[in-house]
């Protein structure tokens, strides 16, 4: 059975979900207005360039999970779907997705973004595998810490590499759809890359190695 993977924000997404949801608890006055946006502005742009110490920021990233209980953070995600999410959907995503279900291909989505805000999405998208970064959950609350290894960058392919050995799965065939030049490691791994409305740095990578370029923005 092929894989067809797919990376989330920016990529099936018109936007980046871990992004906007530090800008829902902004806008909800859930955290402090000013310092958290400037902290989560600063690093977006260290991830655009390249530079995300990925711990560091999970670190900022997952204390206000950590800082309350699951009904608030839940009733939050909820609105932060309609809200945020939604519009960043994309009926040409929907159709890339149904192009591979038809080909009998198993759909995957792996994201460096964490999996509470993930999950969901993946579910509205119709996609049964998601590999994303783990927050540690204790007796049903968030502790702010990670478990086991962040999916991102080289770590994506640490914890793809898990999945298969566990489902007994290869990568023969498979197709990963990115957006980011941080995800290069797993690109170079399968059959079929492709950059999807891709940053320069991948666009100048892709077309250089001959991988396909494309666009889902329409």
């Amino acid at each position: 059975m092929t894989l067809a993977i797919f990376d989330l924000d920016n990529t099936l997404l018109a936007g980046d979900s871990d992004h906007a949801w530090g800008e829902f608890l902004v806008e909800e006055g859930i955290v402090d207005a000013e310092e958290y946006r400037l902290a989560n502005d600063r690093f977006y742009q260290e991830y655009l360039n390249g530079e995300l110490d990925i711990l560091h920021y999970l670190g900022f990233a997952l204390q206000p999970l950590a800082s309350h209980n699951m009904e608030e953070l839940l009733a939050w995600r909820e609105a932060f779907m309609e809200k945020k999410v939604r519009p960043m959907m994309q009926a040409t995503a929907d159709t890339l997705l149904d192009s591979h279900r038809e080909q009998g291909h198993t759909l995957m989505i792996i994201t460096a973004t964490n999996r509470f805000v993930t999950e969901p999405i993946a579910e509205a998208l119709g996609i049964e595998h998601l590999i994303a970064t783990e927050p540690e959950l204790v007796n049903g609350r968030y502790t702010g810490e990670v478990a086991g290894t962040p999916s991102f960058q080289d770590g994506k392919v640490a914890r793809l590499d898990d999945w298969l050995s566990a489902h007994n799965r290869t990568l023969e065939g498979a197709w990963f759809y990115s957006d980011s030049h941080n995800d290069l490691p797993l690109l170079k791994k399968v059959d079929n890359p492709v950059a999807v409305d891709p940053d320069p740095t991948l666009e100048q990578f892709a077309r250089d190695n001959g991988w396909k370029v494309m666009s889902l923005r329409g």
